[in-house]
């Protein structure tokens, strides 16, 4: 019954799991971990949300690396359902984060007293008196 069992259900010719593959995607982890520290360890930017935006840069390469060597998403693995998961939830991932600080900002523009900086609006003192 099971006699035809013994196909590589599609694994095929590239180097799914081998120790090169292993071997270069620690090499770029390391890489990839050991630049942001030294940005920040060297202070080689002025500004800290220019470091902060180049080490997320990088840790969005990093995700990637660890997807493709140790994880081996592709768009083969699985039919392709596992990278329309992913791209699924990266979609969603941002709508949440984009949608979340949006109300945020806008809740403490529109929330808190005497923080707007329209003309007239809470800029002189409630005890003047003419």
């Amino acid at each position: 019954m099971s006699a035809h069992h013994d196909h590589d259900h599609g694994h095929g010719g590239h180097d799914h799991g081998s120790l090169k593959s292993y071997a270069i995607g620690f090499i770029l982890s390391v890489i990839l971990t050991a630049i942001p520290f030294w940005l920040v360890m060297g202070n080689v930017f002025k500004s800290s949300s220019t470091t902060a935006f180049v080490i997320l840069g990088f840790a969005a390469v990093q995700i990637v690396v660890h997807m493709i060597y140790f994880l081996h998403m592709n768009s083969r693995a699985e039919g392709g359902w596992s990278l329309l998961a992913l791209i699924f939830t990266i979609v969603l991932v941002v709508i949440v984060l984009v949608g979340s600080i949006w109300v945020m900002y806008h809740l403490n523009h529109n929330m808190m007293p005497g923080m707007t900086h329209a003309p007239g609006a809470a800029a002189q003192p409630a005890h003047h008196m003419p």
